[in-house]
């Protein structure tokens, strides 16, 4: 915009001032409601020197116009950004049951065991705000070196995790003592998945790696699945193709030693690739006809608009060089330059826009079919 405005500036200085009543009479239809685009004749001094070096130096501006805008369209990446998104039913909850061992007759007496249970029956139902404070009163209550503190708190951070307070559920977690525990841990497994998915969730690589690691030494088989879910949510097409062929190097696994996945993405891989576009013939096609590009990608609409107002421009600018109107003929050009340009890159973001629908509509069933999100892989609730 700032480009343009600085040619308009020149242009006004090279023009004379007739040029602007020339301007005023071509939009007017415009402004009127006529869609018919016509040329009124204006005075013969109106026209813009025939004969004149200003019209040279008028013609360099465009070139520099010209240039400008060709260095500002650019190739598309392929790569995707879909956003997959997953929340765990509470039927699916219900259905799961406690880790940890049932409270005695004598627990059930206490407060903090009154507590305990308010709060596992609000997080069977999804109510996961008072179920956190049910066991944040349970954990107030309960001794300091009691063997069920390590429950409570876990329960707070499953709680957390549930309703993808990531960053809740990790701050919590590194104030308690369940950095600690080990795989004799009775909820090791669930907690591994919880913390992989959190740090995931908050970008923090590190920790990732580390908690994939030790997956991968511990259950090898829910690493492969992590492995699965972290390509298909990153849309890591290039490794999905090699999943696709049933062996791929693990991401967690030190030696880089070839695995093969419990659960391969193949009937997916090959059903997006299928419904798939093309960004660069997206591109392609609206560069040699503008509009082709959108009717590529179904958007019949869009695609007759662009053409339309491509039309329009290109038909406009024709008659100003044609009747001498130099300074009218660049404005013009250069407005039909920002469609056709904007167009090309426009039906190439339409079409990585489509890919990422494309791709979200196939992927969020698969994964949850084949319980590839971390939600559907932990074996306990409340």
């Amino acid at each position: 915009m700032i480009r343009l405005l600085y040619l308009l500036d020149l242009l006004r200085h090279q023009a004379s001032v007739d040029f602007w009543v020339l301007l005023n009479r071509v939009f007017a239809p415009f402004r009127r409601g006529c869609i018919t685009f016509r040329i009124l004749p204006l005075r013969k001094e109106a026209k813009i020197g025939q004969n004149n070096p200003q019209k040279r130096r008028s013609l360099g501006y465009a070139g520099g116009l010209f240039f400008l805008f060709l260095t500002s369209c650019y190739q598309i990446s392929d790569q995707i950004s879909p956003k997959i998104d997953y929340a765990a039913e509470t039927s699916y909850l219900q259905s799961l049951s406690s880790p940890f061992d049932p409270l005695t007759s004598l627990e059930k007496e206490t407060d903090w065991g009154k507590e305990l249970q308010i709060g596992s029956c609000f997080g069977k139902d999804f109510d996961l705000y008072r179920a956190i404070t049910a066991f944040k009163r349970a954990e107030i209550l309960l001794p300091a070196d009691h063997p069920r503190k390590l429950q409570i708190n876990y329960l707070i951070v499953f709680s957390y995790y549930l309703g993808k307070k990531y960053q809740e559920a990790i701050s919590y977690f590194e104030k308690t003592n369940l950095p600690r525990v080990d795989r004799s841990f009775v909820a090791y497994h669930d907690l591994l998945i919880i913390l992989y998915e959190s740090y995931t969730h908050l970008n923090d690589s590190e920790k990732v790696t580390l908690i994939g690691h030790l997956i991968y030494d511990i259950y090898p088989e829910t690493a492969s699945n992590l492995q699965l879910y972290a390509t298909l949510m990153e849309a890591d097409l290039v490794r999905l193709h090699v999943l696709a062929q049933n062996e791929a190097p693990s991401l967690f696994a030190s030696n880089q030693e070839t695995i093969v996945p419990t659960l391969t993405p193949r009937n997916f891989f090959s059903t997006y690739q299928q419904g798939k576009k093309s960004v660069s013939k997206a591109q392609l096609f609206n560069a040699l006809l503008p509009g082709a590009g959108y009717f590529y990608i179904g958007q019949k609409k869009t695609g007759i608009t662009a053409l339309f107002l491509n039309g329009l421009f290109i038909y406009g600018a024709y008659e100003f060089f044609h009747r001498g109107y130099i300074a009218a003929g660049l404005i013009t050009t250069s407005f039909e330059m920002g469609w056709y340009f904007g167009g090309i890159y426009g039906a190439g973001e339409e079409a990585k826009f489509y890919n990422e629908k494309i791709y979200e509509k196939a992927a969020s069933p698969y994964m949850t079919e084949e319980k590839i999100f971390p939600i559907l892989m932990v074996k306990h609730a409340f």
